[in-house]
Protein backbone atom coordinates (compact mmCIF):
# COMPACT_ATOMS: atom_id res chain seq x y z
CA UNK A 1 0.00 0.00 0.00
CA UNK A 2 1.65 3.13 -0.64
CA UNK A 3 2.24 6.01 1.82
CA UNK A 4 0.11 9.01 1.34
CA UNK A 5 1.91 11.96 0.79
CA UNK A 6 1.27 14.83 2.96
CA UNK A 7 1.90 18.71 1.28
CA UNK A 8 3.32 21.59 3.08
CA UNK A 9 0.67 24.05 4.40
CA UNK A 10 2.06 27.42 2.40
CA UNK A 11 2.07 24.56 -0.77
CA UNK A 12 -1.35 23.66 -0.47
CA UNK A 13 -2.63 26.96 -0.22
CA UNK A 14 -0.62 28.03 -3.40
CA UNK A 15 -2.80 25.28 -5.25
CA UNK A 16 -5.96 27.00 -4.10
CA UNK A 17 -7.20 29.35 -7.19
CA UNK A 18 -7.66 33.14 -6.60
CA UNK A 19 -11.11 32.55 -6.85
CA UNK A 20 -11.34 29.77 -4.11
CA UNK A 21 -9.58 32.91 -1.72
CA UNK A 22 -11.37 36.25 -2.49
CA UNK A 23 -10.59 37.65 0.84
CA UNK A 24 -6.80 37.78 0.17
CA UNK A 25 -7.64 40.86 -2.45
CA UNK A 26 -9.24 43.23 -0.62
CA UNK A 27 -6.03 43.09 1.51
CA UNK A 28 -3.88 43.59 -1.25
CA UNK A 29 -6.02 46.97 -2.16
CA UNK A 30 -5.94 47.79 1.44
CA UNK A 31 -2.04 48.48 0.82
CA UNK A 32 -1.96 50.15 -2.37
CA UNK A 33 -4.40 52.75 -0.82
CA UNK A 34 -2.12 53.21 2.17
CA UNK A 35 1.03 53.57 -0.57
CA UNK A 36 -1.02 55.84 -2.35
CA UNK A 37 -2.51 58.27 0.28
CA UNK A 38 1.17 58.41 2.07
CA UNK A 39 2.39 59.60 -1.61
CA UNK A 40 0.02 62.35 -1.99
CA UNK A 41 1.01 63.74 1.50
CA UNK A 42 4.56 63.49 0.39
CA UNK A 43 3.71 65.32 -2.62
CA UNK A 44 2.19 67.90 -0.62
CA UNK A 45 4.84 68.10 1.96
CA UNK A 46 7.22 68.70 -0.40
CA UNK A 47 5.70 71.75 -1.41
CA UNK A 48 7.48 73.45 1.45
CA UNK A 49 11.19 73.06 0.83
CA UNK A 50 13.66 74.72 -1.81
CA UNK A 51 16.72 73.05 -2.12
CA UNK A 52 19.45 73.04 -4.27
CA UNK A 53 19.04 71.24 -7.65
CA UNK A 54 22.04 70.06 -9.44
CA UNK A 55 21.96 68.21 -12.90
CA UNK A 56 25.10 67.40 -14.93
CA UNK A 57 24.97 65.51 -18.28
CA UNK A 58 27.89 63.80 -19.69
CA UNK A 59 27.22 63.16 -23.94
CA UNK A 60 28.73 59.84 -24.94
CA UNK A 61 29.87 58.69 -27.73
CA UNK A 62 30.94 54.91 -28.68
CA UNK A 63 34.56 53.61 -28.14
CA UNK A 64 35.98 50.35 -29.07
CA UNK A 65 37.33 49.28 -26.29
CA UNK A 66 35.52 51.39 -23.73
CA UNK A 67 32.41 51.34 -24.80
CA UNK A 68 30.74 54.72 -24.04
CA UNK A 69 32.85 57.72 -23.13
CA UNK A 70 32.06 61.04 -22.34
CA UNK A 71 32.39 63.25 -25.81
CA UNK A 72 30.98 66.64 -23.81
CA UNK A 73 28.95 67.51 -20.98
CA UNK A 74 26.20 69.72 -20.12
CA UNK A 75 25.51 71.47 -16.15
CA UNK A 76 23.22 73.60 -14.29
CA UNK A 77 22.98 74.77 -10.78
CA UNK A 78 19.71 76.26 -9.60
CA UNK A 79 17.51 76.28 -6.15
CA UNK A 80 13.87 74.29 -6.66
CA UNK A 81 10.83 76.27 -5.86
CA UNK A 82 8.97 73.26 -5.10
CA UNK A 83 6.26 75.49 -3.57
CA UNK A 84 5.07 76.30 -7.16
CA UNK A 85 5.72 72.39 -8.75
CA UNK A 86 8.94 71.60 -10.83
CA UNK A 87 9.73 75.51 -11.14
CA UNK A 88 13.78 76.19 -10.73
CA UNK A 89 15.69 79.75 -10.34
CA UNK A 90 19.27 79.27 -11.74
CA UNK A 91 21.37 80.28 -9.23
CA UNK A 92 24.71 80.46 -12.28
CA UNK A 93 24.41 83.59 -15.14
CA UNK A 94 21.60 83.37 -17.63
CA UNK A 95 24.04 83.31 -20.73
CA UNK A 96 26.13 80.34 -19.17
CA UNK A 97 23.35 78.71 -17.99
CA UNK A 98 22.06 78.80 -21.55
CA UNK A 99 25.18 77.39 -22.93
CA UNK A 100 25.36 74.70 -21.18
CA UNK A 101 21.78 73.19 -21.44
CA UNK A 102 21.41 74.00 -25.21
CA UNK A 103 24.55 73.85 -26.71
CA UNK A 104 25.25 70.58 -28.86
CA UNK A 105 21.89 69.21 -28.53
CA UNK A 106 19.34 71.70 -30.73
CA UNK A 107 15.63 71.51 -29.79
CA UNK A 108 16.41 67.93 -27.67
CA UNK A 109 16.81 69.92 -24.51
CA UNK A 110 14.70 73.54 -24.64
CA UNK A 111 15.52 75.72 -21.65
CA UNK A 112 11.84 74.76 -19.75
CA UNK A 113 12.46 70.89 -20.80
CA UNK A 114 15.82 70.67 -19.34
CA UNK A 115 16.08 71.39 -15.22
CA UNK A 116 12.47 71.29 -15.16
CA UNK A 117 12.39 68.00 -16.69
CA UNK A 118 14.99 66.34 -15.03
CA UNK A 119 13.36 68.05 -11.55
CA UNK A 120 9.79 66.11 -12.70
CA UNK A 121 11.77 63.05 -12.06
CA UNK A 122 11.27 63.30 -7.82
CA UNK A 123 7.69 62.82 -8.34
CA UNK A 124 5.67 59.41 -9.75
CA UNK A 125 2.42 61.83 -10.87
CA UNK A 126 1.46 64.69 -8.46
CA UNK A 127 -1.88 64.47 -10.08
CA UNK A 128 -3.50 61.00 -10.52
CA UNK A 129 -1.52 58.41 -8.63
CA UNK A 130 -4.49 56.39 -7.56
CA UNK A 131 -6.04 52.59 -8.15
CA UNK A 132 -8.25 54.63 -10.58
CA UNK A 133 -5.19 55.22 -13.14
CA UNK A 134 -2.43 52.91 -12.44
CA UNK A 135 -2.58 48.79 -11.91
CA UNK A 136 -0.35 47.87 -9.09
CA UNK A 137 1.69 44.67 -9.79
CA UNK A 138 3.12 42.77 -6.46
CA UNK A 139 6.49 41.94 -7.37
CA UNK A 140 7.91 40.73 -3.87
CA UNK A 141 9.76 42.08 -0.87
CA UNK A 142 13.35 43.43 -1.15
CA UNK A 143 15.83 44.97 1.26
CA UNK A 144 17.42 48.35 -0.07
CA UNK A 145 20.37 48.72 2.87
CA UNK A 146 18.96 48.18 5.99
CA UNK A 147 15.51 49.23 4.89
CA UNK A 148 12.79 45.80 3.80
CA UNK A 149 10.99 47.13 0.97
CA UNK A 150 7.69 45.99 -0.86
CA UNK A 151 8.34 46.23 -4.54
CA UNK A 152 5.33 46.73 -7.10
CA UNK A 153 5.41 46.69 -10.96
CA UNK A 154 3.18 50.06 -12.00
CA UNK A 155 1.35 50.10 -15.57
CA UNK A 156 -1.35 52.98 -16.58
CA UNK A 157 -4.65 51.48 -16.69
CA UNK A 158 -5.16 53.84 -20.05
CA UNK A 159 -2.49 52.79 -22.10
CA UNK A 160 -2.97 55.99 -24.25
CA UNK A 161 -2.49 57.95 -21.23
CA UNK A 162 0.31 60.39 -21.93
CA UNK A 163 2.88 61.38 -18.89
CA UNK A 164 2.12 58.30 -17.19
CA UNK A 165 5.10 56.72 -14.84
CA UNK A 166 5.46 52.93 -16.23
CA UNK A 167 7.98 51.15 -14.42
CA UNK A 168 9.02 49.91 -10.48
CA UNK A 169 8.70 50.99 -6.97
CA UNK A 170 9.80 50.41 -3.55
CA UNK A 171 7.75 51.03 -0.28
CA UNK A 172 9.46 50.74 3.04
CA UNK A 173 7.21 48.52 4.68
CA UNK A 174 6.54 50.68 8.23
CA UNK A 175 4.92 53.90 6.98
CA UNK A 176 4.51 52.88 2.95
CA UNK A 177 6.86 55.95 1.43
CA UNK A 178 8.02 55.01 -2.00
CA UNK A 179 12.11 55.05 -1.02
CA UNK A 180 12.64 54.46 -4.81
CA UNK A 181 11.22 54.35 -8.27
CA UNK A 182 12.72 52.96 -11.62
CA UNK A 183 11.16 53.64 -15.14
CA UNK A 184 10.11 56.69 -17.16
CA UNK A 185 6.90 58.44 -18.02
CA UNK A 186 4.82 57.44 -21.11
CA UNK A 187 4.73 59.11 -24.57
CA UNK A 188 6.91 61.42 -26.51
CA UNK A 189 6.21 63.81 -29.33
CA UNK A 190 8.09 65.99 -31.49
CA UNK A 191 9.16 68.85 -29.17
CA UNK A 192 9.37 66.37 -26.32
CA UNK A 193 10.52 63.30 -25.03
CA UNK A 194 10.36 61.49 -21.62
CA UNK A 195 14.10 59.93 -20.49
CA UNK A 196 14.51 56.74 -18.26
CA UNK A 197 15.25 56.82 -14.69
CA UNK A 198 15.98 56.02 -11.33
CA UNK A 199 15.09 58.30 -8.53
CA UNK A 200 16.13 57.54 -4.91
CA UNK A 201 14.51 58.97 -1.71
CA UNK A 202 16.85 59.24 1.68
CA UNK A 203 15.39 59.30 5.55
CA UNK A 204 15.84 62.52 6.64
CA UNK A 205 13.95 62.39 10.12
CA UNK A 206 11.01 59.43 11.49
CA UNK A 207 8.58 59.93 8.91
CA UNK A 208 10.10 61.94 6.30
CA UNK A 209 11.85 60.75 3.11
CA UNK A 210 13.28 63.72 0.96
CA UNK A 211 14.00 63.24 -2.66
CA UNK A 212 18.41 62.85 -3.09
CA UNK A 213 19.13 61.48 -5.92
CA UNK A 214 18.43 60.89 -10.09
CA UNK A 215 20.08 58.95 -12.33
CA UNK A 216 19.09 58.74 -16.48
CA UNK A 217 20.42 57.42 -18.92
CA UNK A 218 19.20 56.89 -22.85
CA UNK A 219 21.15 54.73 -25.56
CA UNK A 220 21.83 56.15 -28.97
CA UNK A 221 18.72 55.86 -31.42
CA UNK A 222 17.06 58.03 -33.31
CA UNK A 223 15.23 60.45 -31.39
CA UNK A 224 17.95 61.10 -28.44
CA UNK A 225 21.42 61.33 -28.26
CA UNK A 226 23.30 58.94 -25.66
CA UNK A 227 24.19 60.24 -22.96
CA UNK A 228 23.84 59.44 -18.76
CA UNK A 229 22.86 62.23 -15.91
CA UNK A 230 23.00 62.87 -12.24
CA UNK A 231 20.90 64.86 -10.76
CA UNK A 232 21.56 65.46 -6.71
CA UNK A 233 19.24 67.45 -4.22
CA UNK A 234 20.75 69.14 -1.11
CA UNK A 235 20.22 71.71 1.57
CA UNK A 236 16.36 71.13 2.35
CA UNK A 237 16.60 72.31 6.00
CA UNK A 238 15.39 76.06 6.09
CA UNK A 239 17.82 78.50 7.23
CA UNK A 240 15.35 79.51 10.56
CA UNK A 241 15.69 75.90 11.57
CA UNK A 242 19.30 75.94 11.48
CA UNK A 243 19.67 79.08 12.56
CA UNK A 244 17.25 77.55 15.61
CA UNK A 245 19.62 74.44 16.36
CA UNK A 246 22.07 77.31 17.13
CA UNK A 247 20.69 78.97 18.89
CA UNK A 248 19.52 76.07 21.59
CA UNK A 249 23.10 75.48 21.84
CA UNK A 250 24.17 75.94 25.85
CA UNK A 251 26.76 78.17 26.40
CA UNK A 252 28.28 78.32 29.83
CA UNK A 253 30.08 81.45 31.27
CA UNK A 254 31.67 81.80 34.42
CA UNK A 255 30.24 84.59 37.22
CA UNK A 256 34.26 86.28 37.76
CA UNK A 257 35.96 85.45 34.62
CA UNK A 258 39.36 84.89 35.21
CA UNK A 259 42.23 87.57 34.66
CA UNK A 260 45.59 87.19 33.35
CA UNK A 261 48.28 88.08 35.90
CA UNK A 262 50.96 88.00 33.86
CA UNK A 263 52.96 91.48 32.80
CA UNK A 264 51.76 90.26 28.80
CA UNK A 265 48.51 92.29 27.16
CA UNK A 266 45.48 90.95 26.24
CA UNK A 267 45.08 93.70 23.62
CA UNK A 268 45.44 92.96 20.41
CA UNK A 269 49.24 94.52 18.22
CA UNK A 270 49.32 95.71 14.61
CA UNK A 271 49.54 92.68 13.01
CA UNK A 272 47.78 90.53 15.38
CA UNK A 273 44.72 92.75 14.34
CA UNK A 274 45.64 92.66 10.64
CA UNK A 275 45.33 88.67 11.18
CA UNK A 276 42.06 88.51 13.00
CA UNK A 277 41.07 91.10 10.14
CA UNK A 278 41.62 88.79 7.52
CA UNK A 279 40.23 85.75 9.30
CA UNK A 280 36.70 87.61 9.56
CA UNK A 281 36.69 88.07 5.85
CA UNK A 282 37.40 84.32 5.76
CA UNK A 283 35.11 83.44 8.46
CA UNK A 284 31.89 85.86 6.70
CA UNK A 285 32.65 84.19 3.10
CA UNK A 286 32.33 80.77 4.42
CA UNK A 287 29.71 81.10 6.54
CA UNK A 288 27.55 82.95 3.88
CA UNK A 289 27.91 80.06 1.45
CA UNK A 290 27.28 77.88 3.68
CA UNK A 291 23.73 79.49 4.61
CA UNK A 292 23.01 78.97 0.87
CA UNK A 293 24.02 75.63 0.78
CA UNK A 294 26.66 75.93 -1.35
CA UNK A 295 29.92 74.79 1.14
CA UNK A 296 29.49 71.94 3.43
CA UNK A 297 29.38 72.64 7.50
CA UNK A 298 32.57 71.88 8.91
CA UNK A 299 32.61 68.49 9.97
CA UNK A 300 34.86 65.18 9.20
CA UNK A 301 36.11 65.12 6.01
CA UNK A 302 37.39 68.94 7.04
CA UNK A 303 39.09 66.77 9.42
CA UNK A 304 40.82 64.88 6.75
CA UNK A 305 42.03 67.79 4.31
CA UNK A 306 43.61 69.20 7.60
CA UNK A 307 45.05 66.37 8.61
CA UNK A 308 47.25 66.31 5.05
CA UNK A 309 47.92 69.38 5.21
CA UNK A 310 49.19 68.86 8.36
CA UNK A 311 51.32 66.28 7.12
CA UNK A 312 52.87 68.89 4.83
CA UNK A 313 53.47 71.55 7.37
CA UNK A 314 55.13 69.19 9.76
CA UNK A 315 57.66 67.54 7.50
CA UNK A 316 58.36 71.20 5.78
CA UNK A 317 58.95 72.59 9.13
CA UNK A 318 56.36 74.65 8.88
CA UNK A 319 53.90 76.39 11.35
CA UNK A 320 51.99 78.98 9.98
CA UNK A 321 49.44 81.78 11.80
CA UNK A 322 46.64 82.08 11.92
CA UNK A 323 46.60 77.85 11.28
CA UNK A 324 45.09 76.60 7.97
CA UNK A 325 41.80 75.32 7.13
CA UNK A 326 40.04 73.23 4.90
CA UNK A 327 36.62 73.14 3.89
CA UNK A 328 34.45 71.79 1.13
CA UNK A 329 32.19 73.40 -2.08
CA UNK A 330 28.93 71.17 -2.29
CA UNK A 331 29.15 71.20 -6.43
CA UNK A 332 30.27 68.97 -8.70
CA UNK A 333 32.66 70.95 -10.79
CA UNK A 334 36.32 70.16 -10.06
CA UNK A 335 37.68 73.43 -8.50
CA UNK A 336 40.32 74.31 -5.63
CA UNK A 337 41.08 77.89 -4.36
CA UNK A 338 42.48 80.00 -1.32
CA UNK A 339 40.70 82.61 0.89
CA UNK A 340 43.69 83.64 2.65
CA UNK A 341 43.87 80.58 4.78
CA UNK A 342 41.15 79.00 4.27
CA UNK A 343 41.51 75.72 1.06
CA UNK A 344 38.63 74.92 -0.19
CA UNK A 345 38.30 71.79 -2.39
CA UNK A 346 34.95 70.98 -4.16
CA UNK A 347 32.78 68.15 -3.67
CA UNK A 348 33.35 67.09 -7.40
CA UNK A 349 37.09 66.87 -6.93
CA UNK A 350 37.51 65.09 -4.12
CA UNK A 351 34.99 62.48 -5.12
CA UNK A 352 37.30 61.86 -8.54
CA UNK A 353 40.80 61.96 -6.73
CA UNK A 354 42.39 58.27 -6.25
CA UNK A 355 44.08 58.24 -3.55
CA UNK A 356 45.90 60.25 -0.27
CA UNK A 357 49.07 61.32 -2.56
CA UNK A 358 46.97 63.16 -5.06
CA UNK A 359 44.87 64.63 -2.76
CA UNK A 360 48.01 65.85 -1.14
CA UNK A 361 49.07 67.75 -4.68
CA UNK A 362 46.12 69.51 -4.44
CA UNK A 363 46.42 70.97 -1.37
CA UNK A 364 50.22 71.62 -1.64
CA UNK A 365 49.31 73.46 -4.50
CA UNK A 366 46.93 75.60 -2.37
CA UNK A 367 49.03 75.53 0.39
CA UNK A 368 51.86 77.51 -1.76
CA UNK A 369 49.15 80.10 -2.33
CA UNK A 370 49.12 80.62 1.38
CA UNK A 371 53.03 81.23 1.68
CA UNK A 372 53.31 83.05 -0.99
CA UNK A 373 50.83 85.73 0.54
CA UNK A 374 48.50 85.18 -2.67
CA UNK A 375 45.86 86.71 -0.27
CA UNK A 376 42.01 87.60 -0.76
CA UNK A 377 40.65 91.16 -0.54
CA UNK A 378 39.52 91.81 3.17
CA UNK A 379 36.35 93.70 1.67
CA UNK A 380 34.20 90.77 2.89
CA UNK A 381 35.41 91.87 6.46
CA UNK A 382 32.80 94.48 6.37
CA UNK A 383 29.31 92.69 6.53
CA UNK A 384 27.49 94.72 4.13
CA UNK A 385 29.41 93.35 1.20
CA UNK A 386 27.82 90.17 2.21
CA UNK A 387 23.89 91.60 1.26
CA UNK A 388 23.16 90.46 -1.78
CA UNK A 389 20.72 87.98 -3.59
CA UNK A 390 21.49 84.27 -3.87
CA UNK A 391 21.57 84.65 -7.40
CA UNK A 392 24.63 86.96 -7.69
CA UNK A 393 26.91 84.95 -5.22
CA UNK A 394 29.02 83.49 -8.20
CA UNK A 395 29.32 87.15 -9.30
CA UNK A 396 30.18 88.37 -6.07
CA UNK A 397 32.68 85.63 -5.09
CA UNK A 398 35.61 84.96 -7.30
CA UNK A 399 38.92 83.69 -5.79
CA UNK A 400 41.16 83.69 -9.20
CA UNK A 401 45.18 83.79 -9.19
CA UNK A 402 46.80 85.30 -12.23
CA UNK A 403 49.14 82.86 -14.09
CA UNK A 404 52.51 84.21 -12.36
CA UNK A 405 50.67 83.27 -9.47
CA UNK A 406 49.51 79.79 -10.31
CA UNK A 407 52.82 78.95 -11.81
CA UNK A 408 54.70 80.09 -8.44
CA UNK A 409 52.20 77.99 -6.62
CA UNK A 410 52.88 74.83 -8.28
CA UNK A 411 56.59 75.52 -7.94
CA UNK A 412 55.99 75.90 -4.46
CA UNK A 413 53.65 72.86 -3.74
CA UNK A 414 56.68 70.91 -5.52
CA UNK A 415 58.81 72.00 -3.01
CA UNK A 416 56.42 70.72 -0.37
CA UNK A 417 55.96 67.67 -1.43
CA UNK A 418 59.37 66.52 -1.89
CA UNK A 419 59.92 66.45 1.46
CA UNK A 420 56.26 65.28 2.41
CA UNK A 421 55.88 61.76 3.10
CA UNK A 422 54.20 61.46 -0.04
CA UNK A 423 57.04 62.27 -1.95
CA UNK A 424 57.45 58.42 -3.25
CA UNK A 425 53.73 58.30 -4.36
CA UNK A 426 53.68 61.62 -6.72
CA UNK A 427 53.79 59.37 -9.92
CA UNK A 428 49.42 58.29 -8.83
CA UNK A 429 48.93 61.99 -8.49
CA UNK A 430 50.72 62.93 -11.93
CA UNK A 431 48.76 60.28 -13.16
CA UNK A 432 45.92 61.88 -12.01
CA UNK A 433 46.35 64.94 -13.67
CA UNK A 434 47.62 63.62 -16.57
CA UNK A 435 44.15 61.97 -17.07
CA UNK A 436 42.49 65.13 -16.10
CA UNK A 437 44.44 67.28 -18.66
CA UNK A 438 43.33 64.34 -21.30
CA UNK A 439 39.43 64.32 -20.84
CA UNK A 440 39.34 68.00 -19.72
CA UNK A 441 38.15 68.54 -23.54
CA UNK A 442 35.43 66.42 -23.39
CA UNK A 443 33.93 67.63 -20.36
CA UNK A 444 34.47 71.03 -20.26
CA UNK A 445 31.84 72.01 -17.69
CA UNK A 446 32.53 69.79 -15.28
CA UNK A 447 36.03 71.33 -14.94
CA UNK A 448 34.81 74.80 -15.63
CA UNK A 449 35.28 76.42 -11.71
CA UNK A 450 32.41 78.69 -10.29
CA UNK A 451 34.74 80.66 -7.85
CA UNK A 452 38.62 79.56 -8.26
CA UNK A 453 40.65 78.86 -11.08
CA UNK A 454 40.82 75.40 -12.64
CA UNK A 455 43.20 72.81 -11.01
CA UNK A 456 46.41 73.31 -12.84
CA UNK A 457 46.68 69.83 -14.73
CA UNK A 458 50.42 69.90 -15.02
CA UNK A 459 52.40 69.38 -11.59
CA UNK A 460 56.18 69.51 -13.39
CA UNK A 461 58.23 67.70 -15.52
CA UNK A 462 58.57 63.79 -14.83
CA UNK A 463 62.16 64.04 -14.43
CA UNK A 464 61.32 66.06 -11.07
CA UNK A 465 59.08 64.60 -9.56
CA UNK A 466 59.96 61.18 -7.79
CA UNK A 467 57.73 57.94 -8.88
CA UNK A 468 56.39 60.03 -11.88
CA UNK A 469 58.72 58.39 -14.28
CA UNK A 470 56.76 55.27 -13.32
CA UNK A 471 52.85 56.69 -13.97
CA UNK A 472 52.85 54.83 -17.42
CA UNK A 473 53.91 52.02 -15.95
CA UNK A 474 51.46 51.92 -13.51
CA UNK A 475 48.75 53.13 -16.56
CA UNK A 476 49.58 50.21 -18.50
CA UNK A 477 49.09 47.96 -15.93
CA UNK A 478 45.47 48.92 -15.39
CA UNK A 479 46.07 51.47 -12.18
CA UNK A 480 43.05 53.52 -11.44
CA UNK A 481 43.83 57.05 -12.73
CA UNK A 482 40.44 59.04 -11.13
CA UNK A 483 37.09 57.19 -10.05
CA UNK A 484 33.96 58.15 -11.19
CA UNK A 485 31.93 61.45 -10.25
CA UNK A 486 30.63 60.22 -6.83
CA UNK A 487 32.80 57.40 -5.78
CA UNK A 488 34.42 59.26 -2.59
CA UNK A 489 31.83 61.59 -0.84
CA UNK A 490 28.15 61.09 1.05
CA UNK A 491 25.93 63.93 1.03
CA UNK A 492 23.14 64.39 3.47
CA UNK A 493 20.48 66.73 1.79
CA UNK A 494 18.66 67.51 4.58
CA UNK A 495 21.58 69.10 6.47
CA UNK A 496 24.70 68.89 4.08
CA UNK A 497 26.88 67.01 6.18
CA UNK A 498 29.37 65.29 4.30
CA UNK A 499 30.89 61.98 5.12
CA UNK A 500 33.63 59.68 3.34
CA UNK A 501 32.27 56.95 1.92
CA UNK A 502 33.25 53.56 3.46
CA UNK A 503 32.38 50.84 0.37
CA UNK A 504 34.90 47.86 -0.59
CA UNK A 505 37.66 47.91 -2.58
CA UNK A 506 36.34 46.68 -5.97
CA UNK A 507 38.67 44.37 -8.89
CA UNK A 508 37.54 46.27 -12.24
CA UNK A 509 37.32 43.18 -14.74
CA UNK A 510 37.46 44.59 -18.06
CA UNK A 511 38.57 48.13 -19.27
CA UNK A 512 34.89 49.88 -19.66
CA UNK A 513 34.94 49.29 -15.58
CA UNK A 514 37.52 52.61 -14.67
CA UNK A 515 36.85 55.02 -17.11
CA UNK A 516 37.88 58.48 -15.50
CA UNK A 517 35.27 61.12 -14.50
CA UNK A 518 32.27 58.83 -15.74
CA UNK A 519 28.75 59.13 -14.32
CA UNK A 520 27.54 55.80 -12.34
CA UNK A 521 24.00 54.92 -11.26
CA UNK A 522 23.12 55.74 -7.89
CA UNK A 523 22.89 52.31 -5.69
CA UNK A 524 22.43 53.63 -2.02
CA UNK A 525 22.44 51.79 0.98
CA UNK A 526 19.40 53.39 2.63
CA UNK A 527 19.28 53.28 6.62
CA UNK A 528 16.74 54.93 8.94
CA UNK A 529 17.82 58.17 10.59
CA UNK A 530 16.27 59.77 13.61
CA UNK A 531 14.46 63.72 13.67
CA UNK A 532 16.76 65.18 11.82
CA UNK A 533 20.27 64.10 13.52
CA UNK A 534 22.81 62.34 11.43
CA UNK A 535 23.77 59.17 12.30
CA UNK A 536 27.70 59.29 13.46
CA UNK A 537 29.97 56.69 11.03
CA UNK A 538 32.17 54.85 13.01
CA UNK A 539 35.44 55.05 12.44
CA UNK A 540 35.78 58.46 11.25
CA UNK A 541 39.20 60.62 11.74
CA UNK A 542 39.88 63.20 13.77
CA UNK A 543 43.42 62.98 15.15
CA UNK A 544 46.21 64.13 12.54
CA UNK A 545 47.88 61.22 11.93
CA UNK A 546 48.84 60.22 8.89
CA UNK A 547 48.24 56.23 9.26
CA UNK A 548 44.56 56.99 10.69
CA UNK A 549 43.54 59.35 7.30
CA UNK A 550 44.49 56.83 4.64
CA UNK A 551 42.10 57.05 2.08
CA UNK A 552 41.76 53.63 0.19
CA UNK A 553 42.78 53.41 -2.97
CA UNK A 554 40.33 51.63 -5.54
CA UNK A 555 42.30 48.33 -6.89
CA UNK A 556 42.13 47.73 -10.27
Amino acid sequence: MRALKILPLALMLSAIPLSAAPQQQPKLNELVDKIVAQEQVEVQLLRQYSPIVETYVQILRPDKQLGAVPNGDKYFLGRAELAKGVEIEPLLSGNRTKRNLLGGLGSLFSTEFMPRGFLQMIFLDTTDFDRQHYKFDYAGREFLGEVRCLVFDLDPITKDDKGRFVGRIWVEDQDYHIVRFNGGYRGRSKTSYYFNFDSWRTNAGKNEWLPAFIYSEEADNLTAPSFRAQTRLWSYAPTQVRDEQELSKVLVETAKPVKDQSEISNDYSPLEAKRAWGRQAEDNVAAKLERLGLMAPSGDVDKVLETVVNNLEVTNNLDIQPEVRCRVLMTSTMESFTMGHTIVLSRGLMDVLPDEASLAAILAHELGHVLLGHRMGTQYAFFNRLRFDEKETFHHFGFTHTPEEEQAATQKGIELLKKSPYQDKLGNAQLFLQALNERSKQIPNLVSPHVGNRVATVLTSTSAVPGAQASEKKAASGMIAALPLGGRIKVEPWNNQLQMMKSKPTVAMAEDEVTPFELTPFMLYLTREGDHAPAEVPGTVAVKSNADTKIPEPKP
